[in-house]
């Protein structure tokens, strides 16, 4: 326990030491020298690293526990020995390692599944949420929820689809009103110029790179397409969706970066005090800020009664206990929550 609170970089480092010094023993001369005539007893401490060991450290650096990820690690760890350790000393383990070959083989045939259970319910899908009186950007993960497994492969996916969705055919739709997050910043303004800074060094670099290496050229440029598509999506995303509130729930977002779903009774109080506000955002609180070229500051901190999850980018999912926002009218968006909190505990 001592170790978890001194902090991630302990765990990391010893990941990369028990890696280091596995490879060390079968792939350098060094490590070729000291190994023994008798290899067996070497080779079945380095599948105790990469099963057993290896799986605990990174759960720990992760400090998230679950037997899914165990399991999936220990696999990992099975076809990582493979690379690791030459097959003539391996050979009196091979059935370890292809039992961990096997088991990633059954997870991957599993989500491939998924992906498939999310095609085919699609329609559906799209037809829910057009029956929605919610924002795309959370009546669609909610959709697709309804119809296919929670899992973190499919929540990719829905964020990439929501990715293109705003990037190419969310542009007849015109802003709907409401308590907006950007205006007062130039965070679209950055965004513009983060675009025109890509397509120039596209146009300036990718020519001279193909020269040089074809393989790099082609991923740099595939890198800088997917850039400016997320820039035009964010773009798009934050125009498209103010804050938006029902008589339970306010949704609010930034972008394709993060978005919300705060309950008003999951409201236990509103902070606008300066002198908190302007003090160093603490870890357990997530920020909707449009940030530019500038240091603001929230226009308000909602302390929440009971952790809440929040969706970031590529549809990861991090639990806060605090919500900082940043609000072009905080006045009014102050009173609509207070409003919201008190009709919940009328």
């Amino acid at each position: 326990m001592v170790l978890i609170k001194k902090g991630k970089s302990v765990w990391l480092l010893m990941i990369g030491l028990v890696l280091c010094s596995n490879f060390a023993i079968y792939n350098t001369n060094v490590g070729n020298g000291i190994l023994p005539a008798e290899t067996n007893g070497v080779v079945l401490g380095s599948l105790l690293d990469f099963v057993i060991l290896l799986p605990i450290l990174f759960m720990l650096y992760k400090r998230k526990f679950t037997i899914k990820m165990g399991i999936l690690l220990s696999a990992t760890g099975c076809i990582l020995a493979r690379f690791l350790i030459p097959d003539d000393l391996l050979e009196p383990f091979a059935a370890v390692t292809w039992a961990g070959i096997a088991i990633e083989a059954a997870l991957i045939v599993f989500e491939v599944l998924l992906i498939v259970t999310f095609v085919r319910y699609l329609p559906k899908i799209v037809g829910k949420v057009s029956s929605s009186h919610l924002p795309v950007i959370f009546s669609f993960p909610q959709a697709v929820d309804l119809y296919v497994k929670k899992n973190p492969i499919i929540h990719m996916i829905c964020s990439e689809a929501l990715m293109f969705y705003y990037a190419f055919f969310s542009w007849k739709k015109t802003p709907p009103p409401g308590m907006t997050l950007y205006k007062n910043s130039s965070y679209i303004v950055f965004h513009i110029m983060m675009i025109h800074a890509i397509v120039i060094e596209s146009l300036g670099i990718h020519f001279w790179l193909h020269e040089k290496s074809p393989i790099l050229s082609l991923i740099l440029l595939i890198l800088n397409i997917y850039s400016v598509v997320y820039f035009l999506a964010n773009i798009q995303t934050i125009r498209l969706n103010p804050v938006f509130m029902n008589d339970r729930t306010m949704f609010i977002s930034l972008g394709l970066l993060k978005r919300a779903e705060i309950p008003f009774k999951n409201i236990e109080s509103i902070i606008d005090d300066p002198e908190i506000l302007e003090k160093k955002i603490p870890k357990d609180t997530i920020d909707f800020i449009a940030r530019d070229f500038e240091k603001v500051y929230p226009d308000m901190i909602l302390y929440i009664k009971k952790p809440m999850k929040v969706t970031l980018f590529m549809g990861i999912q991090k639990e806060y206990s605090k919500i900082a926002i940043r609000s072009d009218s905080p006045a009014e968006l102050k009173q609509a929550i207070l409003e919201g909190i008190r009709k919940k505990n009328s």
